[in-house]
């Protein structure tokens, strides 16, 4: 008569043990701070912040002969929904919802204006001056003023921002807003208001200068 012998389960060595159960700790802590459903484990694992930048470079200096003339304030709400295919937004996708403010400068280039598009008549009473036409300067974004009202993000995505250097990066939404306000620079009046603006300011120059008549057109 034999007795069947139970082969009895392998245990884990004592070091084994405790390497997995640091790294549990870690893990659990990591996931904590970044999620925040541990309350209290950010205020105890607190960053500090240190600028070691170091001191700034001239790299080239470049005369500006433009007159700033008009500046437009916009502010467009951007809805940037990226989805992936045969998979639920649940799973993998996001959506912003950011409001960017910034700032468009309208301006004429005096720089352009040569010997041939100045006139002025025997008794320097009256000038006539031929400017190029205004042109719009490249849009600024107000990072202070500009704001994300909501994310939503997958579940792959939230999972990736965990090991991501730069997790829910608004570089997207920021580049969506300045060509939103480009395109509504160029549908305002903004560029006829620095002719206008343009026009009165050298008016008032030459006129105390003592011209009694100045005329200011603008082509090509």
């Amino acid at each position: 008569m034999t007795t069947s012998i139970k082969r009895l389960p392998r245990r884990l060595p004592g070091w084994a043990k405790a390497v997995s159960a640091v790294v549990l700790v870690l893990v659990v802590l990591f996931a904590g701070i970044r999620l925040s459903v541990l309350p209290g484990l950010r205020d105890l694992f607190g960053t500090e912040t240190h600028d070691r930048s170091g001191p700034a470079l001239l790299k080239s200096i470049q005369d500006i002969s433009r007159y700033d003339a008009a500046s437009g304030n916009f502010q467009v709400v951007v809805d940037l929904e990226k989805d992936t295919k045969y998979l639920p937004d649940a799973i993998r996708g996001t959506r912003t919802l950011y409001v960017g403010a910034g700032t468009v400068d309208a301006y004429v280039d005096l720089g352009r204006v040569g010997e041939d598009d100045v006139t002025v008549d025997e008794d320097r009473t009256s000038a006539t001056l031929r400017l190029p036409h205004a042109a719009l300067g490249d849009p600024a974004l107000d990072t202070d003023r500009s704001y994300a009202v909501s994310k939503q993000r997958g579940l792959l995505d939230r999972l990736g921002d965990l090991f991501s250097d730069n997790p829910n990066s608004e570089q997207a939404v920021q580049q969506l807003a300045v060509r939103h306000i480009r395109a509504a620079a160029k549908e305002s009046e903004l560029t006829a208001r620095a002719e206008s603006n343009t026009t009165g300011m050298l008016e008032g120059l030459l006129g105390s200068l003592g011209f009694k008549e100045v005329r200011v057109t603008y082509g090509t």
